[in-house]
């Protein structure tokens, strides 16, 4: 099927800005201006907008990059890309004397590159614009929050969105989480509570590993709005990014949040009967990797696990070029990024073989919650949902992959846009109402 229009008018600007930030990046590393001269000449930036600077917006995925992004800092589903500047000038070269002679070429200075924090604080800004461009704002529900301790690695923030609606006589702690800056307290176990006990999925975010959060405007939204719905508590692990915590932590991490939502589930209000586990992009794969320890640990039973576009080969063996060749995106640049996401999160290139990084590749997929994967057509990612799909059938575990046509990786931003992001929601939502069956 054709990509869908909404994503075939940004694909021509993200196509552009791809090649272009690619070739400037060698120019500037082999200090060889002609390759940016020929970036430019390839993929001229837009002319700017009225009134606003200019900026490729990212759209399609490649290798599972996640859209909204533009020139400051393009978040990802798989990673970050960053515009590397424009050609050299000619100051700092030599100027001729008396007599006319050809300039000295110097060497130009190293651009100073932006930090990581630089990196994430414009890649939120950019995804704030981009919920009020094309998203859907979350309703105001209760959330709070709380800070879980991880054996040897760093302590874990959960966010708690609970399907009612906050209101007035919400305590103040739950008041403050309602502007996504809730304050972090203790549960308490013994408290008592007018509320029923809910049903609630663990989720994990998407972001490559190495960018995103639950303070991101588009993921805070989507887990309001899917809390609401659905009418379940939305238990969200703000885990640790690469590559300043590599490998095992965020995993790490989520099972001790498992671990942690079953001990006080009572306290929190959430029924520890009915849980399922979820995630997206790089969080599919946190998630798929947690219930991998939870059934060897064989503690904590799971509904399901629902896994949106998820990354679960981490070896790049299982990574569908087509999508990247049907969008016109030079395949090496997909390539180029799945390799930097392992190399930013593993730390060793043999740990991509490590089942609680690669969960496809794990010995034995026997035991496992039934799964509900969601790809989508124009995605690099589609081969592994679809080859994960098939491992847990084979192991007998209940699996259905269901993919999107026309879609890309980051569709379920859309939803103020994408007739088909909206879809994909009430799937969502429909699956996690079985937790109420």
């Amino acid at each position: 099927m054709p990509l869908d229009p909404f994503f075939a008018d940004r694909l021509r600007t993200h196509r552009a800005y791809l090649i272009r930030t690619t070739l400037q990046g060698f120019a500037e590393k082999w200090d060889q201006p002609w390759l940016a001269r020929l970036a430019v000449r390839l993929a001229p930036p837009p002319a700017p907008a009225h009134g606003a600077a200019s900026g490729a917006r990212a759209v399609a995925s490649t290798a599972g990059a996640r859209s909204g992004s533009g020139p400051a800092a393009e978040k990802s589903g798989l990673g970050t890309a960053v515009t590397l500047g424009s050609t050299p000038s000619s100051a700092g070269r030599s100027t001729p004397t008396s007599v006319p002679t050809a300039p000295a070429r110097k060497r130009a200075a190293p651009k100073k590159k932006p930090t990581r924090s630089a990196h994430r604080k414009a890649a939120i800004a950019w995804d704030r614009k981009e919920l009020a461009a094309v998203g859907r704002p979350g309703p105001d529900v209760r959330i709070v929050e709380y800070l879980v301790p991880v054996p040897g690695r760093p302590d874990v923030r959960v966010r708690i969105y609970y399907p009612d609606l906050a209101d007035a006589d919400a305590d103040a702690d739950a008041d403050a989480a309602t502007d996504s800056a809730a304050s972090i307290r203790q549960p308490e176990p013994d408290a008592t509570t007018e509320r029923s006990l809910v049903p609630a999925t663990l989720a994990f975010y998407g972001g490559g590993f190495r960018i995103g959060g639950i303070d991101y405007p588009t993921t805070d939204a989507g887990f309001r709005l899917r809390a609401f719905d659905a009418g379940v508590a939305v238990v969200a692990v703000d885990y640790a990014l690469a590559p300043e915590h590599k490998f095992p932590t965020a995993v790490e991490q989520g099972h001790a949040a498992l671990g942690w939502l079953v001990r006080e589930a009572a306290g929190l209000g959430i029924d520890a009967d009915r849980l399922a586990i979820s995630g997206i992009s790089a969080g599919g794969n946190i998630a798929a990797a947690v219930t991998l320890l939870n059934r060897d640990a064989a503690t904590i039973p799971l509904r399901f696990q629902l896994l949106e576009v998820p990354v679960v080969d981490l070896t790049g063996k299982h990574v569908d070029f087509g999508p990247v060749r049907a969008l016109g995106v030079p395949a090496f640049l997909a390539a180029r990024e799945m390799r930097s996401v392992a190399r930013t999160y593993l730390p060793a290139p043999a740990d991509a073989r490590n089942p609680l990084a690669s969960p496809l590749l794990a010995p034995s997929h026997a035991g496992l919650p039934p799964a509900h994967i969601l790809t989508a057509e124009y995605d690099a990612l589609r081969g592994e949902g679809a080859a994960y799909g098939a491992a847990l059938r084979a192991a007998g575990v209940e699996a259905s992959v269901v993919r999107y046509l026309g879609m890309t990786h980051d569709t379920p931003i859309f939803l103020g846009s994408v007739p088909a992001a909206r879809r994909w929601h009430r799937d969502v939502v429909s699956a996690l109402r079985t937790l109420h069956d």
